[in-house]
């Protein structure tokens, strides 16, 4: 059975919803998931008049975080972050940076890797977002599969670099039905991989 891992940073809750939505497409998948999300950074004070941001720290503040055995532990990683000014979150980056140990031993490597953001807007800095996620990915020696258009659904979701969400202005949109079948997509394309790269019969 393949492991798959969702790591990933949310903070007004859409990432949480997209993490919970991969876990669920993964199992489907046939494969054992763990999901992690990446521990708030910012300061709640900050955010105790914004209802959503507030709303998710208070869901997943006592979840398991997310570690640098996680992602050893998996054969496939699908990691997840909102977009700050066309990159990750601040959080997000931090728990890239405590990654140094396991990088420097190898322990990243060699395992599948996919990506999903937000942002507030169509072309809030998703696609670099993605981009930076997969730059990320080759210091790690990881192998990276984005969905490309290798489905008629990408081509109402048109993001070849990974799964993104418009949260809009009021930062509390839906996920669209054409988000969730591409994260049904990447998540099913990411498992068939590292099936595959296993050398298990798919």
């Amino acid at each position: 059975m393949t492991k798959l891992a969702v790591i990933y940073y949310s903070a007004t809750g859409h990432g949480t919803k997209m993490a919970g939505l991969i876990e669920r497409f993964g199992k489907e998948a046939g494969a054992e998931v763990r999901v992690r999300h990446v521990r708030e950074t910012v300061d709640p004070a900050v955010f105790a008049e914004r209802p959503a941001w507030r709303a998710n720290y208070e869901a997943t503040k006592d979840l398991p975080e997310a570690k640098a055995d996680d992602i050893i532990w998996a054969d496939a990683v699908i990691l997840g972050s909102p977009t700050r000014f066309s990159s990750v979150s601040g959080s997000f980056q931090q728990f890239i940076d405590t990654l140094g140990g396991a990088w420097a031993q190898g322990k990243l490597a060699d395992k599948v890797y996919a990506a999903f953001t937000s942002s507030q807007t169509l072309h809030g800095g998703q696609e670099t977002t993605l981009q930076h996620i997969h730059q990320m990915v080759m210091h790690f020696g990881g192998i990276m599969v984005p969905p490309g258009y290798t489905a008629p659904l990408k081509f109402a979701d048109g993001n070849p670099y990974g799964v993104s969400h418009v949260t809009g202005a009021g930062n509390d949109e839906e996920l669209s039905q054409a988000t969730i079948d591409a994260l049904e997509h990447l998540t099913h394309r990411v498992v068939k991989v590292a099936d595959r790269l296993a050398g298990k019969t798919v």
